[in-house]
């Protein structure tokens, strides 16, 4: 272990009433539904609840302003803490753990072993213990590294907003000066990943590697792919291809050797899911995975992945290795294609167009998607939503920082980048326009991996700016080109000029700091 992390881990677990080391799979479900943290379901998968929290709480997560970290952290997007409020919170966990049972794993995040950052997993509960074996690489035996990290998470540990200057009684804290984590006050797993997801992003960029919110898979002829995108954009499904090798789903680094997964499990979305829709995803729901705020019948024990009543958020959590044809080790050749992936709720960006590089760096930064209606409360129309690099949340430090990494790494290995429409076309979403078939995207992907759109004509988009194939296989050639899906051109116009101005409206939180060629790559009204 990295030797401040261990003097830390060390200390924090100095009089805890009792610790349970490195427990294996079947041990910490045995722990958990003994502990009456959920159930079996008919598979064997460990089915919780998360409590009030369903997903991520991002306004409750706060990164240590110190002197190290004061001018290198992003705080346009990211909270800033006192180390007094660390310590304090940091107190009330080690006076908890002198009461209660404690699970720790050691870990490893990073299958590069030129990028591997250890873990020391310390949890209240054991089902959080087994999420967070399953997501991070767990070998027989830990690289030893100079670096280290230590996640502490107990729910039950909860802040006082008025003393402890947290927004909520929920916290997520993360502490580069002493390498550590604290999560409590929720119960959703995800902040555990997506706290060591900021480190890596936070440590990687530093020495020269993009660190990636994407999903990344392989191809039997090496030739590698990585998929950029927001939450329900297909992120996940795209990637989880039977005819390609899975590296990973969610989190990725790119270094001079190549990609490579930085995690070693999947956290998937499961609402609506069947073994046709899915059926990588739907069977590795099994012994050793996590199922959370999934319904079950209460007699069969089988998931309703339909029942949306906890939230439209299910999801599950399992080690790659449970996607039959996963790549191991977790990593592959430098990317012949990037494609990022929007959902876009207008109707009016194309389903598949390909970028220069510069066109890439503007998307990346704009990480365009849009919400629907119905998605929360208020929101009747779709509405543009940008989120930095896909990942805006995870990212400390300044976002050109990444963007610059992106658009040297397509210059040194001749990548080729394209974007994904994969959300609705024929109008927009609840007036007229439809979701875009998963079979023509899969088949957008298959062209664009195979060479198949290597020598065909392509058209730069009026509004867009971006190049449209003049056909692909196995999509209609109608589609390729927006307008004419819509039986109102005019409606369609005015979608699309909507759209426009907000791409443009929201990239001018970057003049002064980004070049013009790339501020002009852009949609043009």
């Amino acid at each position: 272990m990295g030797d401040t992390q261990q003097l830390f881990a060390s200390e924090f677990l100095q009089g805890a009433k009792k610790v349970a080391y490195n427990l294996g799979v079947e041990a910490l479900v045995e722990e958990a539904i003994k502990n009456g943290e959920g159930e079996l379901s008919d598979t064997g998968a460990l089915s919780v609840r998360t409590g009030k929290h369903t997903g991520r709480s991002p306004k409750d997560k706060f990164i240590v302003d110190t002197p190290t970290t004061h001018d290198v952290i992003s705080w346009t997007n990211n909270a800033p803490c006192t180390e007094e409020t660390f310590n304090s919170l940091y107190a009330k966990m080690k006076e908890f753990s002198q009461e209660h049972q404690l699970y720790v794993t050691d870990a490893y995040v990073g299958a590069d072993e030129e990028t591997t950052l250890q873990l020391k997993v310390i949890t209240e509960y054991a089902w959080h213990q087994l999420f967070g074996k399953q997501l991070f690489i767990r070998p027989a035996t830990i690289p030893t590294t100079p670096e280290g990290f230590t996640v502490i998470y107990m729910p039950s540990v909860k802040a006082d907003p008025e003393k402890d200057h947290t927004h909520s009684e929920t916290f997520i804290i993360l502490n580069f000066d002493k390498k550590i984590v604290l999560i409590g006050g929720g119960e959703y797993a995800g902040e555990m990943k997506k706290s060591i997801f900021s480190v890596m992003n936070y440590l990687l960029p530093h020495k020269g590697i993009l660190s990636m919110h994407c999903s990344a898979n392989i191809g039997k002829d090496g030739n590698t792919a990585v998929f950029f995108g927001l939450s329900g954009t297909g992120k996940t499904t795209l990637s989880a291809d039977p005819n390609r090798s899975l590296i990973g789903d969610d989190e990725h680094g790119w270094n001079d050797n190549g990609i490579f997964n930085i995690e070693g499990g999947c956290y998937a979305k499961v609402i609506d899911i069947t073994d046709e829709s899915e059926p990588e995803i739907y069977n590795a729901v099994k012994f050793g995975a996590v199922l959370e705020n999934v319904v079950l019948d209460p007699i069969t024990r089988k998931p309703d992945y339909f029942d949306a009543r906890y939230t439209k958020n299910t999801r599950t959590a399992y080690p790659v290795d449970y996607i039959p044809n996963a790549a191991y080790p977790s990593k592959g050749k430098h990317p012949k294609a990037i494609i990022f992936l929007t959902a876009d709720a207008y109707g009016v960006l194309p389903p598949i167009s390909k970028l220069t590089k510069e066109e890439a760096m503007y998307h990346f930064l704009s990480g365009y998607t849009s919400k629907v209606a119905g998605t929360e409360r208020g929101v009747t129309e779709p509405q543009p939503t940008f989120s930095i690099g896909f990942g805006e949340p995870f990212l400390p430090l300044p976002p050109l920082q990444y963007a610059r990494l992106l658009g040297k790494k397509i210059d040194q290995y001749g990548t080729k980048v394209y974007l994904l429409n994969t959300g609705w076309t024929g109008g927009q979403c609840g007036q007229g326009g439809h979701r875009m078939k998963l079979s023509y995207t899969r088949a957008m992907v298959t062209a664009i991996l195979d060479g198949a759109l290597d020598n065909v004509e392509w058209v730069q988009d009026p509004l867009f700016k971006v190049y449209i194939p003049s056909t692909c296989p196995n999509v209609p050639a109608d589609i390729l080109q927006p307008v004419n899906t819509w039986s109102d051109k005019e409606a369609y116009k005015l979608q699309a000029l909507k759209l426009v101005k907000a791409f443009q409206q929201n990239v001018k939180k970057f003049e002064g700091e980004m070049s013009e060629d790339i501020l002009n790559a852009g949609p043009q009204a």
